[in-house]
């Protein structure tokens, strides 16, 4: 497939204009006239991640460039939602991956947006839970307790990376289980009327994918679905990289979606390699064309135990309707 990489943001290239911000795990949706970006990440590199916005001009069609970060007169980044308190289940660990999402409320009887995240109580690395920040029209509202939390054992006690779509009636959710420093994760998905109340978790997809977010969009009368798999050794196996596939219902199950095809690998790319959490959407104008925004890492070359830093990447790329 002919595809087109563009580098969005990188906290050690002025010319991004981050101000030196690591901003990552993009959720893109257009909002009326005006696409937006929501986004994790670290203002000044250090300190727990909290949720930010982007936006393009309004009117202006998707792109890969232009995008504008919410700051402060003074240039600072602007949060979603001011920080949790300390104690609270989304304090020390911060805001992590956010998925944004509309879907109905039957509490309320009326439609609701989202932006699902999972936070950590402790620690940056976990382990994690699953909650969400819901708009009241001009302010994201921060929800007192999480609303999905690991209950199985094969969940080894940490759920995040979630991506949801709302169809047919349902909030349906897709997520990442388990722990890397554990060399283990999982996939699983999950069904709810409201958003906050799930069904027994599944398991989604063969534990030996090394399966990493399921973004799933409808396209047609069809969904499309683009996901990673995790780069492990060094190379990175050639499995590594960035997935897509299709179904015509959102199934719960792998084996029910089209036979995945690699649309990235993990190869080094300088300002990124072993693509992760990607997050897409389809060219209005012409609706073969998807916009996936991705995360990347390199090696700054610098010591410390983490001697790497996080970009964010668009790749651009014919997706045939069928």
């Amino acid at each position: 497939m002919a595809a087109t990489e563009t580098k969005i943001f990188d906290p050690n290239d002025p010319a991004t204009g981050t101000g030196g911000a690591e901003l990552l795990d993009s959720t893109v949706v257009l909002r009326g006239n005006q696409w937006h970006m929501f986004l994790a990440g670290q203002a000044h590199q250090a300190g727990a991640p909290q949720l930010f916005s982007a936006t393009l001009p309004p009117g202006e069609p998707l792109s890969a460039t232009g995008w504008q970060l919410r700051r402060y007169v003074s240039g600072e980044l602007i949060p979603l939602t001011p920080p949790s308190a300390p104690g609270a289940w989304d304090s020390d660990g911060g805001r992590h991956c956010p998925a944004y999402v509309r879907g109905f409320d039957p509490h309320t009887s009326r439609e609701v947006e989202r932006i699902y995240y999972a936070g950590g109580a402790e620690f940056l690395w976990g382990p994690y839970t699953i909650g969400f920040l819901e708009c009241d029209g001009s302010v994201w509202q921060p929800q007192p307790e999480p609303v999905f939390r690991a209950t199985q054992d094969w969940e080894h006690g940490s759920v995040f990376e979630p991506n949801l779509i709302y169809d047919d009636g349902k909030w349906r959710m897709w997520y990442v289980c388990g722990s890397h420093h554990e060399n283990y994760l999982a996939h699983g998905y999950t069904e709810s009327l409201d958003g906050r109340t799930w069904s027994a978790p599944t398991l989604f997809a063969p534990l030996e994918m090394q399966m990493f977010d399921f973004c799933v969009r409808p396209r047609g009368q069809s969904f499309h679905a683009i996901f990673s798999r995790i780069a492990s050794g060094n190379p990175p196996s050639p499995q590594a990289g960035l997935w897509h596939c299709r179904a015509e219902a959102p199934h719960g199950d792998l084996s029910q979606w089209s036979t995945p095809a690699q649309i990235m690998t993990a190869e080094d790319r300088g300002w990124h390699s072993g693509p992760f959490k990607p997050s897409f959407a389809f060219d209005e104008p012409n609706p073969d064309r998807a916009f996936i925004f991705f995360d990347g890492t390199y090696n700054t070359g610098g010591g410390g135990p983490f001697p790497f830093a996080f970009t964010l990447g668009c790749l651009e790329i014919e997706i045939p309707l069928s």
